[in-house]
């Protein structure tokens, strides 16, 4: 039971805890709910006191169309997305993506249904695939901002998809499916895998469109290799996750949260198992971090005493909910918290250009609203109640930071790594902009402040 005590809570909790329900005690309201609700959905356990529903499958004559859509198919992608880890449907999909040799990408919180590293795996060809895919199937995955609404420039006009959810009201949104199938989902890709067992099929791993795809992923890999391999300090993004990359163990849970730390991370962060992956997820909500972390710990405790839990936090993000620190002290959570420090949401400044920024007026009238206090200790946070801390500039000092952390199941530990305060992602496809402008903090120094300090309120 997560919850934050008060009239009347203190005394459910109490009276919880005679009864031999464990409670934890956390720092805010919201950081209780998203723990609760992370623990549900790591676990299949819900609290609910009502039978399983039973399991609904989809009208065959729809899943004969669908198989015939996917034979006649010349660029077919599958999205396997969050509705398809809730459903515990790893078994089923992976076989159908081995069985018919077909391409799929994961959406965010999808990732580990089937392995980051499995050969079909495409997601390092994420927008191109997007683009140019003429049927695509839904594994639970809903055409919302994080797929675009499933509307061009990001996707063919004449694109068809096929829509796999538990939820009627969701088939149709934003864009009419060319097939909709309503149910369970693994019960649905059972029956598409007997189609395919009926009339034998697979889409040819030689053809036209796996060599698009290929072609794409090689360049994008070599891109952000290229971006990883920089030498120039502040580092970048990339070169933070690829060194994180390296150390993590593979059956660790990865929980993340922030802009470009969360979308970059993604893209990097290697995920191999189902439901081994915590975000913001479909409402982009900030300060789920470390309620999610807590109740990832939690589960690990109980399930697997030697798993870790990273917590992947931008600078901004941690803000949210950094008062849990106190929590994962209290409990003594061994959860290693990396807090990607760019002084900023989405860009900060440098220190330099904060100090010189500052000699223009007060800072609610010049900072840019995206800026935050430039080389912040958050590691003190964690120091503040028992935890280890660390404060890293280097690549080595992050390597070494995050090998004595893994090595420690003790202690809570969390590591302030700080980056170029102006990085950002590599190029993407379109030009759509899916993220507030950042181009303010940008500008040269004239540029924002022209006219010397500002007068008046």
């Amino acid at each position: 039971m997560f919850g934050i005590v008060g009239i009347p809570v203190t005394e459910i909790a109490l009276a919880t805890q005679k009864l031999g329900i464990r409670y934890v005690g956390m720092r805010n309201e919201q950081a209780a709910c998203y723990a609760a609700s992370a623990v549900g959905y790591l676990t299949g356990r819900y609290m609910e006191c009502c039978l399983p529903p039973p399991i609904c499958m989809a009208e065959t004559s729809a899943v004969d169309v669908a198989a015939s859509l996917l034979r006649n198919a010349k660029q077919p992608l599958l999205i396997i997305g969050k509705g398809a880890a809730y459903a515990h449907a790893e078994h089923s999909i992976r076989k159908l993506v081995e069985q018919c040799k077909l391409p799929f990408l994961p959406t965010p919180m999808g990732k580990g249904v089937i392995p980051d590293n499995h050969p079909n795996c495409v997601g390092a060809a994420r927008s191109r695939a997007l683009q140019l895919a003429d049927v695509i199937v839904l594994f639970g995955a809903r055409l919302n901002w994080i797929l675009h609404f499933g509307l061009p420039p990001r996707y063919q006009p004449d694109v068809k998809f096929i829509q796999v959810d538990i939820c009627a009201e969701e088939l149709g949104n934003n864009v009419r499916p060319a097939v909709a199938l309503l149910g369970d989902i693994n019960a649905v890709t059972q029956q598409l895998l007997e189609q395919f067992d009926k009339i034998p099929w697979q889409y040819p791993p030689e053809s036209k469109w796996w060599k698009i795809l290929r072609e794409k992923m090689k360049s994008n890999e070599a891109a952000s290799k290229e971006l990883a391999s920089q030498k120039s300090l502040p580092m970048n993004y990339y070169t933070v996750f690829y060194h994180v990359q390296e150390q993590l163990p593979r059956d660790c849970f990865v929980v993340s949260e922030g802009a470009n730390t969360m979308d970059i991370g993604r893209t990097v962060l290697q995920n191999y198992l189902p439901r081994h992956r915590l975000d913001a997820g479909t409402f982009g909500t900030m300060g789920v971090g470390l309620g999610f972390a807590i109740a990832a710990a939690v589960v690990a405790k109980d399930r697997n005493p030697g798993q870790r839990v990273i917590c992947v936090e931008g600078d901004s993000a941690f803000g949210f909910s950094g008062m849990e620190v106190e929590t994962i002290c209290r409990y003594n959570l061994p959860i290693i918290l990396l807090v990607v420090n760019n002084n900023g949401i989405y860009q900060g400044l440098d220190i330099d250009t904060w100090k010189d920024m500052l000699k223009f007026g007060d800072a609610t009238t010049v900072a840019p609203p995206v800026c935050l206090l430039p080389h912040s200790h958050y590691e003190h946070v964690m120091t503040a109640f028992g935890g280890k801390g660390y404060f890293v500039q280097t690549p080595e000092e992050l390597q070494k930071s995050l090998r004595q952390s893994l090595a420690d199941m003790t202690k809570p530990s969390l590591i302030n790594i700080m980056i170029e305060p102006q990085a950002m992602r590599k190029a993407q496809a379109t030009r759509i902009c899916l993220r507030p402008p950042s181009q303010l903090i940008l500008f040269p120094m004239r540029t924002l402040w022209p006219r010397g300090p500002a007068t008046g309120p």
